[in-house]
C-alpha cells in the first residue's frame, strides 16, 4: 500500500518532464528538488524535526510554509518512537522555548538558553536556530530533546562532546513554581524557595475568602492610586508570558518607566532584550 509519493508535491504550473531528484545535503537535510534548481525544495526534512536541532535548522512558526516545527523527544533510550515531552518556541513576542509533558507547560527557557540561540520575530517567521561558534569553526552544536525530558545543548570538537546548556537545572526553573506577584529565590546553599516580591505578602485577595481551603499567594500590602507607583529593580528574573503584555520595540528604558506609570494595567516593566537576562 502506497503511504507517500512524490505526485503531490508535483506544481502543475511547472513542466512536468523536469526531473526530480532526492539529494543528502552535506548539513544533514534530506531535500526533493527538480533537477535544474539547486535552491527551491520541494520537500525538505530540516521542516520536519524529531528530537535534535542540527545547525542551519530552525524550530518555530513559518508563516509561509505554514509550519510549526518542534522537538519532540525518543519514547525510551531505546525506543525512537515519539515520547511525551515536546520542545515548542512560544509565538508571542518576546519568543522563549517551552518543554511541554504530555501538552502540559512544565519550563520555560531563560537567558542562558537565549544566549546559544539566535531568534528571529517578523511577520514571516518566530522562529529559534542555533548560533554558529566563531572561535571554533571545526566545532559542531546539536540540542536535544531527550526522553527523560530535558533540554541538552552539546558541542562536539574533534571527537570530544562538551555539555553546554542542560535544562530545567533545578526546582526554580519549574514553570510558575511560586504563582502570581512572587518569586523563587535559589541562594548559596543551595536551597530554593518562594519569596513575596516587595510590596506584597501572603494572605487572601479581595476576591477570595479566608475561609476557604485554599493556598495562600502573594497579594498587595496597600492599594494606592495607579499614577503612585514605587518601582524595585530585580535581577536575573525571567520575563513573564508575554502573551498579555505590550512589546515596545522602538522606545528606550526611561520612556517605557513613564509609559508604566501612567497606565494603570501596566505593574512592571522590563528591557526586551532577554540574552542580558531582561534587565
Amino acid at each position: 500500500r502506497s503511504v507517500w509519493n512524490t505526485t503531490n508535491l508535483i506544481n502543475h504550473n511547472i513542466n512536468i518532464k523536469e526531473s526530480l531528484v532526492a539529494e543528502l545535503l552535506d548539513n544533514g537535510n534530506f531535500v526533493l528538488r527538480y533537477s535544474n534548481s539547486k535552491s527551491f525544495f520541494l520537500w525538505e526534512s530540516f521542516d520536519y524535526p524529531t528530537d535534535t536541532l542540527l545547525p542551519g535548522m530552525k524550530l518555530g512558526w513559518d508563516c509561509n510554509k505554514k509550519l510549526n516545527k518542534n522537538l519532540t523527544s525518543w519514547k525510551s533510550l531505546k525506543d525512537p518512537s515519539s515520547g511525551s515531552y515536546v520542545f515548542a518556541i512560544e509565538t508571542w513576542k518576546v519568543s522563549h522555548g517551552l518543554i511541554l509533558d504530555q501538552g502540559q507547560l512544565r519550563y520555560r527557557t531563560d537567558s542562558t538558553y537565549s544566549s546559544f540561540m539566535n531568534i528571529t520575530e517578523t511577520e514571516e517567521e518566530i522562529s529559534h536556530s542555533l548560533k554558529t561558534n566563531t572561535t571554533n569553526v571545526s566545532s559542531i552544536s546539536i540540542l536535544q530533546m531527550t526522553y527523560i525530558g530535558s533540554l541538552r545543548l552539546m558541542e562536539l570538537v574533534g571527537e570530544e562532546m562538551h555539555i553546554k546548556l542542560y535544562y530545567p537545572n533545578d526546582f526554580c526553573d519549574i514553570y510558575n513554581v511560586c504563582g502570581d506577584n512572587s518569586y523563587c529565590n535559589f541562594n548559596n546553599k543551595g536551597r530554593q524557595n518562594c519569596l513575596c516580591i516587595e510590596g506584597f505578602q501572603l494572605g487572601h485577595d479581595q476576591y477570595g475568602s479566608s475561609l476557604t481551603k485554599t493556598k495562600k499567594r502573594c497579594v498587595k500590602k496597600s492599594y494606592s492610586s495607579c499614577h503612585k507607583k514605587e518601582f524595585k529593580k530585580m535581577k536575573n528574573m525571567k520575563l513573564p508570558d508575554t502573551q498579555y503584555t505590550t512589546v515596545e520595540t522602538k522606545v528606550g528604558f526611561e520612556e517605557c518607566e513613564n509609559k508604566c506609570v501612567m497606565s494603570c494595567n501596566c505593574t512592571a516593566f522590563a528591557n526586551m532584550d532577554i540574552g542580558t537576562g531582561g534587565l
